[in-house]
């Protein structure tokens, strides 16, 4: 079945178009068709569209819109000229798997959407204001382009957390605060920690509830998650992806005081404070350069920037704490496993964390961790290291195909 995976930002417009079936599945041969994605959607929108085995196309075009964005990607799926083999009209789409952000408490799995559904999608705004009204878009015009006959399935990033016991997902705040708002560590990146800990356990024949690791998603979005028994018990991110590992423009874990001491100190509003700690923070707050790890390691070894070294020594500092923790948390584990953009590409910046682990018996092989890169799945540990280190390339949108299939195929859900 050809799986259209969409994942609709405010703006932005990322797609896949996956083939597979449960023997696909069973036999890890899922095929990528297609890909792309488009930005500054409303405006001159820049669109990178790539048929599988091709280079990417890039060109730029006014979109009005969601539903003018999904139109162009869909009406170039089809084109004769795009040649995608076993794609020929929009008959051949099976099926729609959206990334939605936030389930809340109500959605914890992954399901077909219906007028319930939906429902308590919207029910779920105000814990993500930003983000699911994006992916609401998205369904509907979905439904509008393709037909109400062609099933769509909700795959949610809180979801793989909702196994968290109350003493991870509680804050110390007043009970009747959660009894009345749900206000609650909910946590974000799940699909990608699901998918690491189910890479983990094919990649090392570990049994999927005997999978015990520490998972660390570090792209411009950062998280860290305690999964043990191949469940998460608890992740970095918390209310809102604000909380946790200092980020690329996000600040992660900051005094709550902050907020009033900015406020009567600098005059700012709640909404620009707001601003500032999501989009003007992490590493380009304290950099003042840029929220590119790649633009900042190369600052500090041309250039000796001090500002620069200092943003990834905090960095990669938070991640070493969350380490620490969570092997506190879980009583040992049997892995560090690092994915995301930087943890798939930057061995400098997996090294500087690991450094001082020794005493846990987590240590790195220099040669194994330089050449991890690119997209290479390897173990990085040295040899003997009692603690292990695995670098898992994530790959979010394959398992929001898979899980369409199931939800649609109603198949069971492997071990």
């Amino acid at each position: 079945m050809n799986i259209l995976v969409l994942n609709c930002g405010s703006s932005s417009l990322r797609f896949q178009v996956i083939d597979t079936d449960a023997k696909r599945i069973e036999a890890d041969a899922d095929r990528g068709l297609a890909s792309g994605y488009i930005e500054r959607v409303g405006s001159q929108a820049l669109i990178t569209l790539r048929a599988s085995g091709r280079p990417a196309d890039r060109r730029a075009e006014p979109l009005r819109d969601h539903r003018a964005a999904l139109d162009y990607v869909l009406r170039w799926l089809v084109a004769p000229k795009t040649r995608i083999e076993g794609l020929r009209a929009l008959s051949d789409i099976g099926a729609v798997g959206h990334r939605v952000v936030h389930g809340g408490e109500a959605l914890t799995r992954s399901t077909l959407i219906d007028a319930a559904v939906l429902a308590q999608i919207e029910e779920t705004i105000d814990l993500a204001p930003l983000h699911n009204p994006a992916n609401l878009k998205g369904i509907q015009v979905a439904r509008e382009l393709l037909g109400a006959g062609v099933p769509q399935v909700a795959v949610f990033d809180t979801a793989f957390h909702s196994t968290m016991p109350e003493r991870s997902y509680l804050y110390a705040l007043p009970y009747q605060l959660y009894r009345r708002h749900r206000l609650r560590r909910y946590g974000f990146h799940g699909t990608s920690h699901r998918f690491v800990a189910w890479r983990y356990s094919r990649l090392t024949g570990t049994p999927r509830d005997r999978v015990d690791i520490v998972n660390l998603h570090l792209g411009n979005g950062c998280s860290a998650c305690a999964i043990k028994g191949g469940q998460s018990i608890d992740t970095s991110m918390g209310l809102t992806p604000l909380e946790g590992l200092a980020m690329g423009t996000r600040c992660g874990d900051v005094d709550a005081s902050v907020v009033e001491f900015i406020h009567h100190k600098e005059g700012m509003t709640l909404a620009e404070i707001d601003a500032l700690l999501n989009k003007q923070s992490g590493l380009l707050g304290l950099s003042g350069l840029t929220h590119d790890m790649r633009e900042l390691l190369a600052e500090e070894s041309e250039h000796g920037d001090r500002r620069a070294r200092l943003a990834i020594e905090i960095f990669c500092s938070r991640a070493r704490k969350y380490i620490g923790a969570y092997l506190a948390e879980m009583g040992g584990a049997a892995a560090v496993t690092f994915t995301g953009g930087i943890g798939e590409n930057s061995a400098a910046v997996r090294q500087r964390i690991c450094e001082g682990l020794d005493w846990l018996g987590l240590r790195l092989d220099t040669k194994r961790n330089a050449a991890a890169v690119d997209g290479r799945e390897a173990e990085i540990s040295a040899k003997g290291s009692r603690l292990k280190a695995f670098v898992i390339p994530t790959d979010e949108e394959l398992l929001i195909a898979r899980d369409t299939l199931r939800v649609v195929k109603k198949l069971a859900k492997p071990a």
